[in-house]
């Protein structure tokens, strides 16, 4: 039922951004935008439940990855700003054996999602913007990468554990400069992206999975 109502909040989410290109107003734009996404993914150790010794973790290392869009803004000192984006995601995981880390078994997860932020913003003088607002994450694709990892630890079923969508938010700065836009933000997961359900509540917990990022964009206002 959560994937059905996330699923729908999407679709809402996107409504939402088409409404707002067929109004009429003069402080109305539309634009494109393309840049990179630097993500990881956050949560507890995992625990092998055949064999003890065999550990699952989070590395610091963020992976790179393409986001591109089109973006609306409604408004002018005060603004409203719904984007369809899409975006790739991830993260990498690292396998432990008794306390030591082994750098051959890394394992990079990759997804890409169709994301749809509606930021609420205000400008500071002709340049300067501050924004922040939810982020609705519909899933794509995933590289299985993710499958691998949870092998290692038990997991049965990866299709039922990868959850297709997720709520988030994003808060950041951007800068005008004529039709040119900078935008600098950080997103946060509010639910997981990873969120199984089996007969081991401690398994669940520990398997239980954020993904967060940091994105800078160039963009271009077309109308």
């Amino acid at each position: 039922m959560r994937k059905i109502n996330s699923f729908h909040l999407v679709v809402l989410l996107m409504l939402c951004a088409s409404s707002f290109a067929t109004a009429q107003n003069r402080n109305f734009k539309i634009g494109i935008k393309a840049g990179t996404n630097l993500s990881s993914l956050s949560g507890d150790d995992l625990i092998s439940s055949n064999d003890p010794s065999i550990r699952i973790g989070d590395k610091s290392t963020r992976l790179t990855g393409f986001v591109g869009g089109v973006f609306f803004r409604l408004g002018s000192s005060v603004f409203i700003q719904p984007e369809l984006l899409l975006s790739q995601k991830g993260g990498t995981f690292n396998v432990f054996r008794g306390g030591v880390n082994n750098q051959d078994n890394e394992v990079k997860v990759r997804f890409s999602n169709l994301d749809v932020p509606v930021l609420f913003g205000i400008r500071i003088g002709d340049v300067l913007r501050i924004n922040a607002g939810p982020v609705a994450s519909l899933r794509l694709s995933e590289n299985g990468g993710l499958r691998d990892a949870l092998n290692e630890v038990g997991a049965t079923s990866v299709e039922d554990n990868f959850k297709r969508a997720a709520l988030g938010y994003q808060v950041g700065i951007g800068f005008d400069i004529g039709n040119l836009n900078l935008d600098l933000r950080y997103e946060g997961n509010a639910s997981n992206i990873i969120d199984t359900n089996t007969v081991s509540s401690n398994f669940n917990s520990q398997l239980k999975r954020k993904n967060n990022l940091f994105q800078a964009t160039l963009g271009f206002v077309i109308f």
